[in-house]
């Protein structure tokens, strides 16, 4: 049985952008994965290894955005997803990336989804 595991209002740096100068400059973006997961294991056991570390998702996607660049946050998610989805506990999982500082009074913001 798959349940959801949320990483939410992840904070990430990166220059990303297909505007001329986006990225040139590091600037915000607003990360949220979930994730179906089978944890029926740790829900018994209460080990750690038997679920996903939050800790861990959470500092993978601070290293992909702030290590790798890309025009689109298509393409940002893509990889991301790619990346959660190597998991096989991980059946299905959607990625949401915003841009708080893009645009004056609006985020732009893009969802991408994957499942096995």
């Amino acid at each position: 049985m798959a349940e959801t595991i949320e990483l939410r209002n992840v904070r990430a740096y990166g220059r990303h952008g297909a505007d001329p100068g986006e990225r040139e400059r590091v600037q915000p973006l607003d990360v949220r994965l979930r994730l179906d997961v089978d944890v029926q294991r740790a829900r018994h056991s209460d080990a750690l290894t038997d679920t996903l570390n939050y800790a861990a998702l959470h500092a993978r996607v601070l290293e992909i955005v702030a290590t790798h660049s890309y025009a689109l946050l298509e393409r940002l998610g893509e990889v991301l997803l790619s990346d959660v989805m190597r998991d096989q506990r991980v059946s299905a999982a959607e990625v949401t990336i915003a841009k708080p500082r893009r645009l004056g009074g609006a985020t732009p913001a893009v969802t991408l989804r994957s499942k096995r």
